[in-house]
C-alpha cells in the first residue's frame, strides 16, 4: 500500500483541461438551448445516446450476465460484506466532504462510523455502525463543489459510467483516490478491485434496472431526469430551493418533469445503470438527482 497519493501523469493533466473546455461550452450550450428544460441540460443529446446505447450494448453483452453470474455462486452474506468493505471507505469520503462543506457535526458521525466499522466490523465487512444508530450523511466533491456554488453543467453519459455532468465528471478523479483501487501501486489489484467493485455494484441494480426496463418507454430520458433529480437534491441535502437562481431554473424544471415518476437510484451504476460512477457511488440503498 502507498502513503501518499501520486503525482498526476500527463494524462490527468489532458483530461481536466477538457473538463474546463467542455464546462465553459456546455454553460454557454444550456443558456442558449432550446425545448423542455432536460433538453436544455443535455445540449450534447445526439452524442449521449450514442454513448449510452454503448454502454447499453456493453452491459446486455458482458455485465448484466456477469453480474447475474455473480448473484448466482456468491451467497448473499458474503455479497453484502464486499458492499460493505466499499462502503466503509465511501464513509470516510463523506466524513472528509461534510468537514470541507463546514458540516462539522455529520462529518465527526461518518468519521465515527468508520472508526466502529473499520475497528469491529472487519475493516468494514460487517456493518456494526447502523446498528449502533450512527447515520450516514453520503457527501461526494461534486456535491461539496455544488456546495459552494459551481453549477453542474452540461449532462453527459460517460462511456462505462454512465450519468454524469460537466461538475461531477470533473470532481470524479479526486473521488476515485477515495476509493479502495487508489490505494494499490500494482495494477493487478487495481484492476481486481475495479472489476469487483463494477460486478459487485451492478449486481446490486439488477432489481432496479428490471423495473426501469418494465415501465420507462424511453430509458435514456428517464435515466437523465432521475440523476439529475437526485444529484440536485444531494446538493442541497433535500432541500432544494424553491426559486432557484437563473441558472438553475433548467435543473429545476427537469426535477419537477420526472417528479411522481421516478425512484430515485443508489449507487452510481457501470455502462447504462442509474448511478454515475462505481468508485464515487453512495451506499447502495436507492440508485442516483438534479444538479445545482
Amino acid at each position: 500500500m502507498k502513503g501518499s497519493p501520486r503525482p498526476r501523469s500527463l494524462s490527468w493533466r489532458i483530461a481536466t483541461v477538457a473538463v474546463v473546455v467542455a464546462a465553459m461550452a456546455g454553460c454557454t450550450t444550456i443558456r442558449e438551448g432550446r425545448g423542455g428544460p432536460g433538453q436544455r441540460l443535455d445540449p450534447w443529446e445526439n452524442w449521449n445516446r450514442k454513448v449510452y446505447g454503448f454502454n447499453e450494448d456493453l452491459d446486455n453483452a458482458v455485465l448484466k450476465p456477469v453480474s447475474t453470474f455473480y448473484v448466482e455462486i456468491v451467497p448473499q452474506p458474503v455479497r453484502r460484506g464486499v458492499t460493505n468493505f466499499f462502503n466503509n471507505f465511501a464513509d470516510a469520503w463523506s466524513a472528509i466532504n461534510n468537514m470541507l462543506q463546514g458540516k462539522f457535526a455529520l462529518g465527526f458521525e461518518d468519521a465515527t462510523r468508520v472508526g466502529a466499522n473499520t475497528l469491529f466490523g472487519l475493516l468494514g465487512i460487517l456493518d456494526v455502525a447502523t446498528e449502533m444508530g450512527l447515520d450516514l450523511h453520503y457527501e461526494d466533491f461534486g456535491q461539496t463543489l455544488g456546495h459552494y456554488g459551481v453549477g453542474a453543467g452540461a449532462y453527459m453519459v460517460l462511456p462505462l459510467l454512465g450519468p454524469s455532468t460537466v461538475r461531477e465528471t470533473a470532481a470524479l478523479p479526486i473521488d476515485r483516490l477515495a476509493s479502495p483501487p487508489a490505494l494499490f501501486d500494482g495494477t493487478g489489484a487495481q484492476i481486481g478491485f475495479t472489476l469487483l467493485q463494477i460486478i459487485n455494484t451492478r449486481a446490486g441494480l439488477l432489481g432496479a434496472t428490471r423495473v426501469i426496463d418494465d415501465i420507462s418507454l424511453d430509458k435514456y430520458t428517464f435515466i437523465r431526469d432521475a440523476y439529475l433529480q437526485r444529484r440536485r437534491s444531494l446538493v442541497f441535502d433535500g432541500d432544494v430551493p424553491e426559486t432557484p437562481a437563473a441558472p438553475e431554473e433548467a435543473a429545476s424544471a427537469a426535477a419537477g418533469a420526472a417528479a411522481g415518476n421516478v425512484a430515485p437510484p443508489a449507487a452510481a451504476a457501470p455502462a447504462s445503470a442509474l448511478p454515475a460512477s462505481p468508485a464515487s457511488a453512495p451506499p447502495p440503498t436507492a440508485p442516483a438527482s438534479t444538479p445545482q
